[in-house]
């Protein structure tokens, strides 16, 4: 009876399935039947009652950036520059990722004169800030180019006569250069020939000429020095080969200084936000009037590309050094007294020299207007014709600006006495030429010894032999070790050096050199006058701290 009974209820569960699959098979089938002769119907009147869309019209007014563009834009050119293979000699140096960097070949030093020496990779950067925006990318499997550098980079017209400003490193060892204006042709000619005007290395400009039967499309520079942090900027060039590019940004910092010493000393940046990349360099930061403020120059990137932070050659500067390049002589002639000093000094330094602000001389160039003037290491220049010199940039633009043959009322410090003298300036170049001739290295003799100074600074030294005398003019003791981690090793000292003072006094021998450092306790103020034997021409250096 029970399995009859489970028999009994499979089967009308079975019989139910089967009902319930007709009768959705019923629905479904009659679902498409209406749907499909209704559903028909309603697509074609929902065709019929669809309304085409339009472009409407909503003209908008042209904001500043679009009237810069418009503006400037035919006067901002693209630069192509062709560097065929040499047997001897490479210009260019490789960074991280493989693009050639241009690479300032100028040796010089510190001082109120000397060239630029090109930065080298720190802190991990392609570059600390790479300076190329024109490229000088290198293509060394170019086939039929035959090994052929290119590069790019840009410019923009300032003459209608086809006179161009543009970067000295865009153009820096090209054999031929080439200049496209926004209105020629998209073809694979490389553009108009170009000539070198002339070039100046310390500011990175250049001024470059190409030929036109009709005048050209120009900008006009403004007042760089009117410009406030803040202030809406547009940039106009061609990077990576993309001519005409427009960016926009604000000036976030002014005043820049990028390179320490020397290398920097003519070259004050306006700091921007506009978006840089490599092809720009060369080309026009403009203010919102349309007026050149500044060059594009370098970048501070750790990829080689954009990363917020530009930096511009302000106008101001711009168009002295055109102004130069465009005359007879086409050269930058900047005055020099002869000196050299060094930027950064410790605080220390100016405690023990007594000064609060000026320019401690460490080397004055013999025969050098300063020499004539009487200038001597130590003193501390604190003015030039009355002006207050409270920095190296500051005695370094006071007397660049006047011309060979001028002369300047000099003021200064010697053992804390004020004094004034008058300097004839000379031609920087020609006044620190000399120091380009690499001076033979001096090989000071092996001796030993030690006494106060080595317990309390951590310096053995030894008596100054005739040839380093004679090299140095100056007595003085040499360094013959330094204990790793002492005061001596803090200061940067190392063996072979020469001391010629401690705390002012002279040392001119090891008796004396001792007998200044035995009287030293801890907390005071301690600065050594050091020469480099192997290199006298760089005067003295001022070191020094706190003794702990």
């Amino acid at each position: 009876m029970k399995a009859f009974l489970e028999r009994l209820r499979t089967r009308r569960l079975a019989s139910a399935f089967v009902m319930l699959a007709v009768l959705s098979a019923a629905i479904v089938a009659g679902s498409f039947v209406a749907n499909g002769v209704h559903g028909q119907q309603a697509e074609e009147d929902s065709s019929a009652s669809a309304t085409p869309l339009k472009v409407i019209e909503s003209p908008i007014a042209p904001n500043a950036f679009v009237r810069i563009a418009r503006l400037a834009g035919p006067a901002v050119v693209n630069i192509n520059t062709e560097i065929l293979p040499k047997q001897t000699g490479n210009q260019y140096r490789h960074g991280s990722s493989g693009d050639a960097v241009p690479f300032m070949q100028n040796p010089g030093g510190n001082g109120d004169s000397g060239d630029q020496q090109p930065g080298q990779g720190d802190h991990g950067l392609q570059d600390f800030f790479n300076r190329f925006f024109g490229g000088q990318i290198p293509f060394p499997d170019q086939g039929d180019n035959g090994g052929v550098q290119e590069s790019l980079g840009s410019g923009f017209i300032v003459d209608p006569k086809g006179y161009i400003i543009t970067n000295y490193h865009v153009i820096n060892g090209a054999d031929k250069i080439y200049v496209k204006l926004s209105t020629d042709p998209d073809t694979t000619d490389p553009g108009r020939a170009a000539r070198v005007i002339g070039f100046d290395k310390d500011t990175d400009l250049a001024v470059i000429k190409i030929e036109t039967s009709k005048p050209l499309p120009t900008i006009q520079l403004g007042n760089s020095d009117d410009v406030q942090v803040g202030d809406w900027v547009e940039a106009i060039g061609s990077p990576f080969a993309l001519a005409q590019t427009v960016t926009a940004g604000i000036i976030s910092a002014k005043n820049r200084t990028i390179e320490p010493g020397a290398q920097g000393q003519f070259q004050h940046f306006l700091q921007t936000d506009a978006a840089i990349n490599p092809g720009n360099s060369g080309g026009p930061l403009l203010d919102m009037n349309g007026n050149v403020i500044g060059v594009n120059t370098a970048i501070y990137t750790q990829s080689g590309d954009y990363q917020g932070i530009g930096f511009a050659l302000p106008s101001n500067l711009v168009v002295s050094v055109y102004n130069a390049l465009i005359s007879p002589s086409h050269k930058v002639t900047r005055g020099s007294i002869g000196i050299q000093f060094r930027e950064g000094l410790s605080k220390y330094v100016n405690q023990v020299y007594n000064f609060k602000y000026g320019v401690l001389v460490q080397a004055v160039q013999p025969g050098g207007p300063a020499d004539k003037a009487g200038i001597k290491p130590g003193d501390v220049i604190n003015s030039v014709n009355g002006h207050t010199v409270k920095n190296g940039d500051d005695l370094v633009n006071a007397i660049a600006a006047l011309r060979p043959g001028a002369t300047a009322t000099l003021g200064y410090l010697r053992n804390g006495q004020e004094s004034q003298t008058t300097v004839t300036i000379e031609d920087r170049d020609k006044v620190f030429a000399q120091l380009n001739n690499p001076q033979p290295p001096v090989t000071p003799p092996s001796t030993s010894g030690a006494g106060p100074g080595e317990t309390k600074l951590g310096l053995v030294v030894g008596e100054e032999s005739q040839a380093i005398a004679a090299k140095i003019h100056t007595p003085g003791v040499v360094i013959k070790y330094v204990r790793p981690g002492s005061f001596a090793d803090l200061q940067g000292l190392e063996p072979g050096l020469v001391i010629t003072h401690l705390n002012r006094q002279p040392t001119p021998n090891r008796d004396a050199f001792n007998a200044i450092a035995g009287k030293l306790k801890t907390g005071d103020a301690v600065v050594f006058e050091v020469m480099d034997p192997d290199h006298p021409e760089n005067g003295i250096n001022y070191v020094g701290g706190a003794l702990q």
